[in-house]
């Protein structure tokens, strides 16, 4: 293992040179417009001089009649290079008659042709003819071969038999297990569970994995919330939120995604929003000071439509006319002006051309939007036209990001270039039609690719330049984990995991009739009679005792307070809220004893003038033989204006916070019953209930990176800001990012604890340690080779450092970063 660590070090410090030589290539911005300048006039179209294209980089790369123009990697014996840098003016490109390149423009070209000539995929100077069919089509399948029935199977042997190509190989069931377990969820498998699916001799045992992992609606919810927080740019913090111009759809995204509701009402939802949860994706951001046109709510709107839902890049359309595909001004502004509330005028490159957007839909041919409607009529107009079932484009849209997650790269790629062909029609268009014949259900195309020979095979082995004369199906392609996945691992191997989450979502999936079912017992109150005009900051600290017969087996609270509270419970504070309509389950279970326990409940008000106050709490306990138990404020409760400290003990009035005086207790008076609960009760309730019911529910789930702030080591692994769309994230190491894993202090910390704890219980010998932390992380037993190295590694007796030494070198392994 010593071999492994140094090879990752290996890994990481060549990373970091390469990453640090240089800033990467930006095609689109430098090396385009010195091509559009200097080359394409004579090298595209019908007027290829010298039967030399630049018009696509395959066509740059088959040269011409004297041979070819650039040698990946090698600028220097580029003939390229040559001609534009020669002073013979016979052979000096551009032509004589024209002006040489400029000498920076020239250094850019060598640095691109040396960086292995990056071109944006899809990217034609001369567009092409193809436009993609909009309607559905039906496909006729090909006939199964060898006992493949999967329609994907049948779809690919075909594909793979007319161009003569070997079927790749499958994996065996412990990688298939890591494999879906990391794609469908999102966590590792735990040994116990690796060992329950290796030990099930079923022959449907892997589909029966497949629909185990989908009806984890928790699982799943948590894992794909990732997916479509950076597709919706949907956030817990950043741009717009502290100055009220943007607004989350948190919760109603996650619910949605726990009830698996169907795409198309999905998609409708986010357009056309029923309630205001989900109306935070068409607002978009509100900027502060003044913004350009291109990005104004209206066009914001327009262009998130486009890439969400169509896979189009309206960016460039919402300037000028698109200069890579066939998206006009006008399209991008009339889709612009069905989300506008006031006349949308038209900017050509941020100036007004005197022409007002008329609201219109991009497919005319399935119908229009009526400009003359009121806004709300328009977008339930345009959701219904974007999900009609003859838009073909809506459904392609959304199987082709999901085969690109699954499978390592899309059927049309990239995915939010779906202008350009795919590399398999046959396969795009099954899957889509697929998708609207069983309603729209994501986890039925997940579960049918999932279950598929295709998926189930061994990644291809990529290496440098393997699509420069397009793209060559041979099996999956291995992925990173994205940030989330790395860091929920890291928290499952180490116990890492925080307690609490930022997200504003109650977790699970509740039986709604269990919620209804749920009787609140509790009443709202408040430390003095007038709460209908309590005065802004007014703070109290409640006071009840809860008795119990006997430890709890699960006990939880849901508790508001308008317009903040903070919990304490055992001599310190547990949770609480800063606004009255978020409430969440809070797990009391260690924190309660048989016998009598205090429950102190600090609640402020909130505001400038006078304005309504109140508490409610609520707590439900489960005992050992079945019983249920309830507690909530009432009029036993008591009061006081004193405030305790952060172990909820209170200090004599005089005293200095430090000299605390352990028997004083401030002088408690009863509480009184707000008169005017209604006013909070229409809206909480079911809040309540839903929390007290899905913190009792038998499932307990490890809160997930999805769900909390990005910090520095996500955002260092790639997660976005998201106060732009991203669908793919990077696939490269960046130098932030190794730098990070090497000595990152949140890595550095959960490994350290790990190790310490793990030594401590003294639960592991050495190879029994190593055969754990090698199944905990890449889903298989060590080799006898690493097995030794590892052991040695560790010492005779395993000390905090060499496990720590270890479990890293194992979290830098390319086999555990990846999904393969």
């Amino acid at each position: 293992m010593r071999h492994a660590i140094l090879a990752v070090l290996v890994f990481l410090s060549g990373t970091l040179s390469a990453a640090a030589a240089e800033p990467a290539i930006d095609f689109a911005h430098q090396i385009a417009p010195i091509l559009r300048a200097h080359c394409v006039k004579c090298h595209t179209g019908d007027k290829k001089e010298g039967a030399l294209s630049l018009n696509t980089r395959a066509e740059l790369l088959a040269g011409g009649e004297s041979g070819p123009a650039v040698v990946v990697g090698k600028s220097g014996a580029s003939a390229l290079i040559e001609r534009i840098t020669t002073t013979d003016a016979d052979l000096r490109m551009p032509p004589a008659e024209e002006d040489p390149m400029p000498a920076e423009k020239i250094a850019l070209l060598k640095r691109w042709i040396d960086a292995g000539l990056p071109w944006d995929e899809g990217f034609a100077f001369v567009a092409p003819a193809y436009e993609p069919p909009l309607r559905p089509r039906k496909v006729d399948l090909p006939p199964a071969v060898g006992g493949r029935t999967n329609p994907i199977d049948r779809i690919l042997d075909h594909y793979l038999a007319e161009r003569k190509l070997a079927r790749p190989a499958p994996i065996d069931d412990a990688a298939f297990a890591r494999r879906s377990y990391l794609d469908l969820v999102g966590l590792l498998p735990t040994s116990e569970q690796l060992d329950t699916f290796l030990a099930d001799k079923r022959e449907d045992r892997r589909a029966q994995l497949i629909e185990q992992l989908l009806a984890d609606d928790t699982a799943y919810a948590e894992h794909w919330l990732t997916f479509w927080n950076d597709l919706l740019r949907n956030d817990y913090a950043g741009t717009g939120f502290i100055t009220g111009g943007r607004k989350q759809i948190s919760r109603w995204l996650y619910d949605a995604l726990a009830a698996n509701m169907p795409y198309d009402r999905f998609a409708r939802e986010l357009i056309a929003p029923p309630t205001d949860a989900s109306a935070g994706y068409g607002e978009g951001i509100k900027w502060r000071g003044d913004v350009s046109a291109g990005a104004t709510v209206e066009i914001q709107f327009a262009q998130s439509v486009g890439q969400t839902f169509l896979g189009i890049n309206l960016k460039c359309a919402s300037c000028h006319d698109s200069f890579i595909d066939r998206w006009k001004l006008e399209e991008s502004f009339g889709l612009a002006a069905i989300f506008a509330t006031a006349p949308l005028e038209i900017h050509r490159c941020d100036k007004p051309i005197g022409k007002q957007a008329q609201a219109s839909w991009l497919f005319p041919e399935l119908g229009q939007v009526d400009p003359k409607k009121p806004q709300p009529e328009r977008l339930k107009q345009l959701a219904d036209l974007l999900t009609h079932p003859e838009n073909g484009r809506f459904t392609r849209t959304i199987v082709n990001r999901l085969w690109h997650r699954l499978m390592g790269r899309g059927i049309v790629h990239p995915t939010d270039a779906m202008q350009t062909p795919p590399w398999n029609a046959d396969l795009l268009d099954f899957l889509a039609a697929d998708l609207a014949a069983h309603d729209y259900d994501l986890k039925h195309t997940l579960a049918l690719i999932a279950n598929s020979a295709a998926y189930q095979s061994r990644v291809q082995a990529v290496s440098a330049g393997i699509d420069d004369a397009g793209y060559v199906y041979a099996g999956p392609r291995a992925r990173r984990l994205t940030a989330e996945q790395f860091v929920d691992a890291v928290w499952q191997i180490t116990g890492a995991a925080p307690a609490r989450y930022d997200a504003p979502v109650l977790r699970g999936k509740v039986d709604p009739a269990a919620v209804a079912a749920e009787k609140l017992s509790g009443k709202w109150i408040w430390g003095q009679p007038d709460a209908a005009a309590s005065p802004a900051g007014e703070t109290f600290t409640f006071r009840g005792t809860w008795k119990l017969p006997a430890a709890p087996v699960q006990a939880v609270s849901a508790a508001s307070c308008d317009n903040s509270y903070t919990l304490y419970v055992a001599n310190r504070a547990v949770g609480g809220s800063q606004e009255w309509t978020r409430v969440e389950p809070i797990v009391l279970t260690q924190l309660l004893k048989p016998g009598a326990n205090q429950i102190l409940i600090v609640a402020s008000n909130a505001g400038k003038d006078p304005n309504p106050a109140g508490l409610f709490f609520e707590a439900r306990v489960k005992t050992a033989d079945g019983a249920t138990h309830r507690f909530a404020t009432d009029d036993s409760w008591e009061c006081t204006p004193e405030k305790p400290d952060a172990r909820g003990r209170f200090s004599r009035p005089g005293k200095k916070p430090k000299d605390k005086d352990e028997t004083y207790q401030p002088e408690w008076k009863p509480v009184f019953p707000v008169k005017n609960g209604e006013i909070w009760k229409r809206q909480i309730d079911d809040e309540l209930r839903t929390s007290l019911v899905r913190g009792l529910s038998d499932e307990r789930h490890m809160v997930r990176a999805a769900l909390v702030k990005s910090d520095f080591l996500m955002r260092s692994l790639g997660r976005p800001n998201r106060d732009q769309i991203v669908s793919v994230r990077p696939a490269e190491l960046s130098t932030l990012e190794a730098i990070d894993l090497s000595n990152g202090p949140t890595l550095v910390d959960a490994l350290h604890r790990f190790a310490v704890g793990i030594v401590k219980a003294r639960e592991y010998d050495g190879p029994a340690l190593v055969d754990h932390l090698f199944r905990a992380t890449l889903a298989r037993l060590p080799t006898s080779d690493e097995r030794a190295a590892a052991v040695e590694l560790l010492g005779r007796k395993p000390t905090p450092e060499s496990v720590e030494d270890l479990l890293w070198a194992l979290l830098m392994l390319p086999e555990f970063q990846l999904v393969r």
